[in-house]
């Protein structure tokens, strides 16, 4: 069995729950959330924080409001 790492978003707010996708690496989830930003933010996502294999790596980044 092979382990792949896991990188996914925390995502704090919003109207509905908001799911990140699963990605095998930092860059990919840094990635996703650059260009993902204002629709999360569209709804109602205060906040985002990374995770590794479900433990935070980095400050939670707080999101612009949706204009």
């Amino acid at each position: 069995m092979v382990l792949r790492p896991q990188w996914e978003w925390a995502l704090d707010g919003g109207k509905e729950p908001a799911v990140s996708p699963v990605f095998t690496t930092q860059y990919d989830a840094e990635q996703w959330v650059g260009e993902h930003w204002r629709a999360l933010a569209a709804q109602g996502v205060t906040r985002a924080t990374l995770l590794h294999h479900g433990e935070p790596v980095t400050a939670p980044l707080d999101l612009p409001p949706a204009v």
